[in-house]
């Protein structure tokens, strides 16, 4: 079963998934206290989640994913990394990474998904970030913009001989 999901479909999948990972199975309570929603609230979801093919439950029992419900629970779980991991990159902090990737990764397009998780791969594959992200991060903490050259890069304010001997 092919269908658009929503935001609240994909947060309810990647959590029923990751309380899964963690302990070998989910019910209401545990998806309840994840999501900090009432057990009504959840058991309403898991009756919409079983006609929509996506996980199967039984009233009193668990939870387990369909091979649909685990297909789109990781999938978002990927995105989130992904998106949390550039997030890294350009300089946030873990919890603000973390809290934008949730938001983020429902709405982006299989493109911007695919150019960004490039991205992030290209990132990861370099032992050492490239020197223009060095460059904006100081940017953005002065509003400075750097030409910083491989021939000048003795008077970057990031990169040369007085600065480095200044962090020393």
């Amino acid at each position: 079963m092919t269908t658009e999901t929503t935001e609240r479909t994909e947060d309810y999948l990647k959590t029923i998934e990751k309380i899964i990972e963690k302990k070998g199975y989910a019910q209401v309570k545990d998806v309840s206290r994840e999501l900090d929603l009432s057990s009504p609230s959840v058991t309403g979801m898991f009756k919409k989640l079983t006609k929509m093919g996506y996980i199967n439950y039984e009233k009193y029992g668990g939870v387990t994913l369909t091979a649909e419900g685990e297909r789109i629970a990781k999938k978002t779980m990927e995105k989130h990394s992904t998106i949390r991991d550039f997030l890294l990159i350009i300089g946030l902090d873990e919890e603000i990474a973390n809290h934008d990737a949730c938001r983020i990764e429902h709405i982006l397009t299989p493109q911007t998904f695919d150019r960004l998780t490039k991205f992030v791969e290209y990132m990861n594959f370099n032992q050492e970030l490239p020197l223009c992200l060095d460059h904006f991060k100081y940017f953005y903490e002065t509003g400075e913009n750097i030409d910083c050259t491989l021939s000048s890069r003795g008077e970057c304010p990031v990169h040369g001989k007085d600065h480095k001997a200044s962090q020393k």
